[in-house]
């Protein structure tokens, strides 16, 4: 009896004590939210594009999770409303549930991590949060403020996953434009090298001159064939329409030979040399323009989808405002002391008696 009496009664006696008699209320307020994205649809109805509200991956609510619980966070909120001062400001009365201000940013942590509950659904992706203070208007404030600041983050996480999702198309139109712009440039220095705009057309030019030379042979030769039939071999016509024909067939000639190997072309450089290089630079070009143009769409579509995609923070709960005080737990908190400090006694006795049956 006596040892039940040291053991149990007494520090019991002295726990009821304090918590009655020393201990300071807290109060509690509670803010509920959860992370949510909106869809839009692109396809549209009698009252245009359709909206969807559905959860976003837990991902998103895990990161949240345990940013509430980071240092990152009470040292924001700590520089915005002053944890230190409002969480030792009972320090002299109440030592045991008071926060000491002497304290690191590591014991603000940990004492956070007491004031400050998470209750998580993963299923459902609903959180909820109770935040203590030893005012009804200090334990709002806090609710608030992490209210706010996971606003703050999740908006930061949306906005990450945006540029995440456009930079990959970005860096493609990027390397498209260059490959564009170098296509380009390549075709204006050849143009600008050789004088020819088009080699296309300058061979359409040079075959027009051929085919007139052609019909100006023809015409030459029926005029040699009829003034034979009219006329002696010595008629200085017949002459001079011969030196024409070969005057003509010396031309087609040199002009056929141009679009050979080794013809002359502009500039004295070899003609199929030329329209072969001209041909090759010309389907880089048009390969870089149907790269670019579809590096374009696709940065355009990435764009649409990153922007009818977005992360928000819904709150289905405001930070309240507490009328009584239901902390510390004090019965809650007497019961399992006392509980505790039984199976203690008990243990004890039992190990005493075992040892004196044994002597």
């Amino acid at each position: 009896m006596f040892s039940f009496i040291a053991l149990v009664v007494v520090p019991g006696a002295l726990v009821a004590a304090y918590l009655w008699a020393v201990s300071v209320d807290q109060y509690a307020s509670v803010v509920g939210f959860s992370v949510r994205s909106e869809d839009s649809s692109p396809t549209p109805d009698l009252l245009g594009q359709l909206r969807e509200l559905s959860g976003a991956s837990s991902t998103d609510t895990d990161i949240l999770y345990e940013f509430i619980q980071s240092q990152e966070l009470v040292e924001r909120i700590n520089a915005d409303l002053d944890l230190t001062r409002r969480y030792s400001a009972h320090q002299k009365q109440d030592p045991v549930f008071s926060y000491d201000p002497s304290g690191s940013i590591e014991d603000l942590v940990e004492y956070w991590q007491r004031m400050v509950r998470i209750a998580y659904d993963p299923n459902t992706g609903l959180m909820e949060i109770t935040a203590l203070a030893f005012t009804p208007q200090d334990a709002q404030d806090i609710a608030q403020a992490i209210l706010d600041e996971s606003t703050l983050r999740i908006n930061e996480l949306s906005a990450i996953a945006r540029a995440d999702a456009t930079r990959y198309a970005q860096e493609e139109l990027g390397v498209a434009l260059e490959r564009l712009r170098e296509a380009r440039l390549a075709v204006t220095k050849f143009r600008m090298q050789t004088q020819i705009v088009d080699p296309a057309l300058d061979i359409q030019g040079r075959m027009g001159l051929l085919n007139s030379l052609q019909v100006e042979l023809a015409t030459a030769l029926i005029d040699q064939d009829l003034l034979r039939e009219t006329t002696n071999a010595d008629d200085p016509r017949l002459w001079t329409l011969e030196r024409r024909i070969e005057v003509i067939r010396a031309r087609i000639t040199d002009e056929r030979s141009r679009f050979g190997a080794g013809g002359e072309g502009p500039g004295g450089e070899d003609y199929a040399t030329l329209v072969g290089e001209f041909e090759r630079l010309n389907v880089d070009l048009q390969f870089a323009e149907t790269a670019y143009t579809g590096a374009r769409a696709t940065y355009e579509a990435a764009l649409i989808s990153a922007q009818r995609t977005s992360r928000y923070l819904a709150a289905h709960v405001k930070p309240t405002m507490a009328e009584t005080s239901r902390y510390p737990q004090r019965e809650v908190i007497l019961a399992v002391f006392m509980l505790f400090a039984f199976l203690v006694w008990a243990t004890g006795a039992l190990i005493y008696y075992s040892v004196r049956d044994r002597r």
